[in-house]
């Protein structure tokens, strides 16, 4: 598992992140600062592996003997000219722009930080969990830009480890933010398999490990992350990392294990179709025949996507916000076909405070799809509450590997019974339902379900007492720091 606690990742996060307090003065913003990084790393990597696949003219010694002024303009040239490779570079420069304005404090970044350090002589787990514990501190210290895809690692780790892919499957996470699930689980194979031989291994860096990201910025992180935890690198390899929209064709390939947390949001730009369409060819409209449901709901696009997206036999675990388990129309027909088809054995209900996105209430469903059609035995769903009495936030109440561990003990016991705080329920009560909802409670009347219109305001109650909370906590800090 990722562990950025460890001393030397730690240090090593500081000293990096100490030349970001250095650069804001130029006003490079946290994303840009670690965008920027990721660049000088990757050259400086390819480098020290005498990596050909960089044209001499812009290595990283073509930039590290320059003047100031000369290096400012050089770093722009490279930026540009590797962007437009294909493979990895393609991916990691993509659309690169210098935005550092100060051709001294880039000098200071090449030569005082980045070339004082033997990147490649560094294990795997250093650079990797300093690069991840970078990202995790850009997400907890910024409102945008990779914030929004970063889910708690512990949360991470309780869904491997319930899902426990096997060596040799291949997992996917169709909307991989900075592959923070990818890594948790190559992680998790590689120690769950001290004993692998040389084919096995290649095989893990290799082929196992492949995510989707939207967001050409945040896809270029994910690629650096896999990268600096040795996943993918070789230019004869696929990338791990594709920058597309998932949702945007039917998956051509189909996997053992899909882990993700798709993006939260009501509706998309682009309407959805099961059939031809006239508007196809304006790329407003996207043809999914394989869904079960026209929606434009985000959301619920990406839970028929990921039952495309599995292998008959394959197991998945996806975060999805409340509203999934109760809104009706589409949502109850997407939950309907998802109960019938799969088979949906467990429910996670998270409590607000997790995610950097304030306020959201979250779910952890996980399912499998079986190997025949119409094989769906399931006679049980069990639902575990972590939300009742529980309260988190990202600062002063972060969520612990130990609040997860009576979950990830429970899920596998055979035997477990009702309790205090899980319960299961007849499958056939569940479809009885004609909105087939999944927002069950139990115990306490004050968890009872909401109407639908009732829980909306309730999450805009939320949603507006959090930005009055971090409000009063800027006003708060001294020298508005």
């Amino acid at each position: 598992m990722t562990d950025t606690s460890a001393p030397g990742a730690q240090a090593l996060v500081r000293k990096l992140w100490h030349y970001c307090n250095v650069l804001r003065d130029d006003g490079l913003s946290y994303p840009d600062y670690v965008e920027q990084l990721t660049y000088l790393l990757f050259l400086k990597m390819a480098d020290e592996q005498a990596d050909r696949a960089i044209p001499s003219k812009y290595c990283w010694r073509s930039l590290v003997r320059l003047e100031p002024d000369e290096m400012h303009a050089h770093y722009g040239r490279i930026l540009s000219a590797l962007g437009g490779r294909k493979g990895m570079l393609g991916l990691i420069f993509g659309n690169a722009k210098n935005k550092i304005r100060d051709p001294g404090k880039l000098r200071l970044l090449i030569v005082d930080l980045i070339g004082q350090t033997e990147w490649t002589g560094l294990s795997d787990d250093l650079k990797g969990d300093a690069y991840e514990g970078l990202l995790e501190k850009n997400a907890r210290d910024t409102k945008s830009g990779a914030g929004q895809y970063f889910t708690p690692r512990p949360l991470i780790e309780a869904i491997v480890q319930c899902v426990n892919p096997q060596l040799g499957e291949m997992i996917c996470d169709p909307a991989c933010g900075t592959a923070g699930f990818l890594l948790v689980a190559h992680d998790y194979l590689r120690k769950s398999n001290p004993k692998m031989t040389a084919a096995q291994r290649k095989n893990l860096a290799t082929r196992s490990i492949r995510g989707v990201e939207l967001v050409e910025e945040v896809a270029r992180l994910a690629a650096m992350n896999l990268l600096l935890h040795g996943v993918g690198g070789n230019d004869e390899d696929e990338l791990p990392i594709e920058c597309a929209d998932s949702l945007k064709a039917p998956p051509a390939r189909q996997y053992d294990v899909v882990l993700t947390n798709p993006p939260f949001g009501i509706k998309g730009s682009v309407t959805y179709s099961k059939g031809s369409s006239t508007r196809a060819e304006d790329g407003l409209t996207i043809v999914r025949p394989d869904f079960w449901v026209q929606s434009a709901n985000k959301q619920l696009n990406f839970m028929q996507h990921i039952v495309a997206l599995l292998k008959p036999g394959g197991r998945a675990a996806v975060v999805v916000p409340d509203n999934v388990l109760f809104e009706g129309g589409a949502a109850a027909s997407v939950r309907r076909r998802l109960v019938e088809n799969c088979c949906l054995h467990t429910i996670l209900k998270l409590p607000p405070g997790l995610f950097y996105a304030a306020g959201v209430k979250s779910n952890v469903i996980f399912f499998s799809k079986p190997k025949k059609i119409g094989a769906v035995n399931n006679q049980r769903l069990w639902v575990y509450d972590l939300r009742s009495d529980k309260r988190f936030s990202l600062r002063t109440r972060p969520l612990q590997n130990e609040d997860l561990r009576e979950f990830v003990s429970m899920y596998f016991d055979a035997a477990r019974k009702d309790g205090e705080r899980s319960r299961s329920f007849d499958v056939k009560r569940v479809l009885s339902d004609p909105d087939c909802r999944l927002d069950m409670t139990w115990g306490d009347p004050a968890n009872r379900p909401r109407a639908p219109g009732l829980a909306r305001l309730d999450e805009l109650s939320r949603l507006v007492a959090d930005d009055l909370l971090r409000a009063l906590a800027l006003i708060a800090k001294p020298n508005g720091q």
